[in-house]
């Protein structure tokens, strides 16, 4: 697995985790960053996006993902990975899946690859994630 591919994985499992900690180590934390989150508005610069993982992390009771059709495409400074997340969340007791067409894009830096962009877009039509257990392992 590359070293691109472990940095991917990291941020699904800070994401499952709801580990702010964990999640902040993967970005750069620079005013380049940039996150849009399904239906949020464009979030610029580490302390919007920073703010958005408290309120997403704080607004659910847990978080799964089994990640799919996984694609890495890299220069030496700059990787581009693209997936689908399959996503079951559980928020005041109502669970929910969906599928999302994620964009994550990582710079080379002296601590390894951080993250510089994530952006997810719901699809259309493919919201069932019916055979995802929350508490299992991020594939």
């Amino acid at each position: 697995m590359s070293a691109v591919e472990e940095a991917n994985e990291a941020f699904y499992r800070a994401f499952s985790a709801m580990d702010l900690d964990a999640m902040t180590g993967l970005w750069s934390r620079s005013e380049r960053d940039v996150c849009i989150h399904p239906g949020w508005k464009i979030l610029r610069g580490w302390d919007e996006i920073e703010h958005s993982w408290r309120q997403i992390f704080t607004g659910a009771d847990a978080l799964q993902f089994f990640v799919t059709d996984v694609s890495v495409r890299s220069s030496p400074e700059l990787a581009i990975v693209t997936c689908i997340e399959n996503m079951v969340s559980i928020a005041r007791g109502q669970r929910v899946g969906s599928r999302i067409a994620a964009t994550n894009a990582f710079a080379r830096t002296g601590d390894g690859w951080k993250l510089v962009l994530h952006q997810g877009s719901a699809i259309a039509g493919q919201t069932e994630v019916a055979d995802l257990e929350v508490g299992g392992e991020v594939h």
